[in-house]
Parts: C-alpha cells; sequence; structure tokens
C-alpha cells in the first residue's frame, strides 16, 4: 500500500515537472502540500530513472546566501511516455494530409502553425522593447509557460547573438518526421524577434 501510495506522489511530482518544469523542489512542495524532504526524494527517484534532468536557468535570479536551487525538467524518455499515444495520432494524421494533399498541404499545415505561433507570443514580445536580448528572454518565458523549457544564453565574443535554447519541445517526436513544423517554428521566431534565426 505505501509502494503504491509512494507511486502515485511519484507521478505527481513528475507530472507538475513536465507541466511547470523548470521548477524547484520546494515549488513542487507547496503545490502538492508536501515537505521539501519528501519531495527530494521523488526527485533522486525521478533522476535516477532518467524521466527528469537538472536545468540550468538562463540570467542568474537574485536570491539571498547559500547554494542557488535546483530547477527539473522532464527528460525525452519522460516525454516519450505520456505523450506517446498523441505523437503517434499527430503523425498518423500529418502522413494522412500528404497522402490526400500531397506535400503542399503538409507545408500549408506548417505554415498555419507558424501563423497561430506569431500571432500567440507578437503582443508578448513586441511589450518588451526593442533591444534583442529582451525580446528573446520574453518569448523563452512565454515558450516556457507553454512547456517549451527555454532559455536564452549570451553566445560571447563580442556579438551581438544570443541563443534561444528549448529545453523540451512538446512536437518534438511529431516534428521528427515532419520538419517541416521546425522549419516554420524557426520562420516564426525569426519574425517575432526581427532577426535572423537559425536552428543549431
Amino acid at each position: 500500500m505505501a509502494e503504491e501510495s509512494d507511486a502515485t506522489t511519484r507521478q505527481q511530482v513528475l507530472d507538475l515537472i513536465v507541466e511547470k518544469g523548470p521548477v524547484t523542489a520546494s515549488s513542487i512542495a507547496k503545490v502538492l502540500g508536501l515537505t521539501t524532504a519528501a519531495v527530494r526524494r521523488h526527485v533522486t527517484l525521478l533522476l535516477e530513472s532518467k524521466e527528469i534532468a537538472e536545468h540550468e536557468p538562463g540570467a542568474p535570479s537574485k536570491r539571498g546566501r547559500g547554494r542557488p536551487a535546483r530547477h527539473y525538467v522532464a527528460t525525452e524518455r519522460a516525454h516519450i511516455h505520456l505523450a506517446d499515444g498523441y505523437s503517434d495520432l499527430a503523425s498518423k494524421a500529418l502522413g494522412y494530409l500528404g497522402q490526400l494533399g500531397g506535400e503542399e498541404a503538409v507545408e500549408s499545415f506548417a505554415a498555419a502553425r507558424s501563423r497561430e505561433i506569431e500571432r500567440r507570443y507578437a503582443p508578448i514580445v513586441r511589450d518588451a522593447g526593442t533591444d534583442p536580448r529582451v525580446r528573446a528572454q520574453a518569448l523563452a518565458d512565454a515558450l516556457t509557460q507553454d512547456g517549451y523549457a527555454a532559455t536564452v544564453r549570451d553566445i560571447g565574443g563580442g556579438t551581438l547573438a544570443v541563443q534561444l535554447c528549448q529545453g523540451h519541445c512538446p512536437i518534438q517526436n511529431v516534428a521528427g518526421d515532419f520538419p517541416q513544423l521546425c522549419d516554420a517554428e524557426t520562420l516564426a521566431f525569426g519574425k517575432l524577434l526581427d532577426v535572423h534565426v537559425q536552428r543549431l
């Protein structure tokens, strides 16, 4: 009975990391009404099973003394388990769309998705002002709210360029079969940020 309860709690911890990640153990504890120590025990087991990983936050946050809190995100392994059914269905639906309407139909779907990304995030990026790094951070924050676990990193070397990194892509399994989705997303990010965007 205790093992079953532990498994249920561990699943709740994992579900929150998937939904809210990157997230700290103390944040999870508050949501679930548990002690931070209890959550850390589940986090340790999830780390060992490679269902979650530590996430390096983009910009350092102001905090008190002591070491910074660790943030966690779900790994591809966890997402595969959670999204297998939806990814498979989406891949089959896009495959069927391609059979019916050809490559143009899939491209049209990807373009529509690109327009939707632009529509969704344009007000957020616009309100961030004109500084490219601030705009990129605003986009990263919005993407993180939507499950991308996005961060911005300075490339350095005296350039103005930054990297917009996605710790998780909610459609990565489908995009593996239909790279048009990634291409459309890259195009949307370029339009939103009004800069050249190159996928690495």
